[in-house]
């Protein structure tokens, strides 16, 4: 039921998007700027290394393309929310890799922002708590401050040469 709720709630908001009534009389082209920057994002954290693997998130699909969604929330500032897929229901490093999704996009996001990251609804035993952590800004500052964190998120993140 939820999924379904979740369809329809997705086409109703392009319609209105498209129709114009959602966002006046701008929405088509601010939805094609929305589109861009939604890319962008997917383009900087498509190549983040899984901690265990030496695969990206990107090649284990714990990111795509439809996961990134932005929202224009004011003049050149931007709402960014991210749905990572951890591969496993039970995966212990979900924390880590929403971490290393925070550092990357606070490094390399080229415009003002806000940024929200969830693990995909269903997907994790402990979602809701690993959601909580991972966008609560003591805690992923707290989590830096460990130097043998720090040093797998630099890893993660850090671009092959």
């Amino acid at each position: 039921m939820s999924l379904v709720l979740g369809l329809l709630s997705h086409t109703l908001s392009r319609v209105l998007g498209y129709s114009g009534l959602r966002r006046g009389c701008h929405a088509p082209r601010s939805r094609a700027m929305e589109q861009d920057k939604a890319l962008e994002v997917y383009d900087i954290i498509r190549t983040i290394r899984d901690p265990e693997k030496p695969n990206t998130l990107e090649e284990l699909e714990v990111v795509t393309e439809n996961c990134v969604e932005v929202q224009e929330i004011g003049e050149d500032e931007y709402l960014v929310i991210i749905r990572f897929t951890p591969t496993v229901p039970h995966c212990s490093l979900a924390t880590l890799i929403g971490l290393c999704l925070r550092v990357k996009l606070q490094r390399c996001l080229p415009f003002r922002h806000k940024l929200e990251i969830y693990i995909t609804e269903g997907t994790h035993s402990t979602e809701e708590d690993i959601n909580k952590q991972i966008n609560d800004k003591e805690r992923v500052a707290a989590a830096m401050e460990n130097p043998n964190l720090r040093e797998i998120v630099e890893q993660c993140v850090t671009e092959p040469d």
